[in-house]
């Protein structure tokens, strides 16, 4: 699948706002700590990748039911759902100057109810784009870091109404960001999540 980038602008790609406040004391933490250990910018990634995916758990898999929506918060809090978890790690991208896209899949719901809308992200190395999903592993679900070929955490299924959104995001979904910020718990998020990204 073509990945196309919706701004021209490299540059929005790097940029903080609300939701990916790399500009934060705790993201400038956590991204120097690992900048500290790592030899480039490429072992950087991968070390910021895995300390999302592995150290902030998925807040379903945990049953969690806080609610985080911005970068600085997920990381503050530890717990966030795919979309959360996919603003943290593209506020840890592009505090190392990394751009970084948010993405999305059209996947059939955990408990099989009709649709929802998954988060992931896409970072820009060798003048390529390369989408990478941390939302955390588990049974059936081994994600991981790669350039070299896709390795997310939910296979596409086309023939079950799926979708593979090629789009590649500067900032958060409107309608999704919305209901993040809105939901006072994560089982009130889980039954106002979006199922669809808007057309158009």
């Amino acid at each position: 699948m073509e990945l196309i980038q919706q701004n021209p602008d490299l540059s929005a790609y790097l940029a903080a706002d609300e939701v990916i406040d790399h500009t934060h004391p705790l993201v400038r933490d956590v991204s120097a700590r690992l900048a500290r250990d790592s030899a480039d910018s490429y072992a950087y990634a991968r070390a910021a990748y895995a300390f999302v995916r592995d150290t902030i758990p998925h807040s379903a898999d945990a049953d969690d039911p806080r609610v985080t929506w911005r970068a600085s918060d997920v990381l503050a809090q530890r717990t966030g759902i795919c979309h959360a978890k996919a603003h943290a790690l593209a506020a840890l991208l592009r505090a190392e100057d990394i751009p970084t896209a948010l993405c999305y899949q059209r996947l059939v719901h955990d408990d099989g109810s009709g649709f929802v809308l998954h988060g992931l992200v896409a970072v820009r190395f060798n003048g390529a784009w390369h989408r990478q999903d941390a939302r955390g592993n588990k049974p059936g679900v081994d994600a991981r870091f790669s350039l070299d070929g896709e390795r997310l955490a939910f296979p596409v299924d086309t023939a079950a109404g799926e979708v593979d959104y090629p789009a590649l995001y500067a900032e958060p979904d409107a309608a999704t960001l919305a209901v993040l910020k809105a939901a006072p718990d994560r089982p009130a998020l889980w039954a106002a999540l979006p199922d669809a990204l808007p057309l158009g």
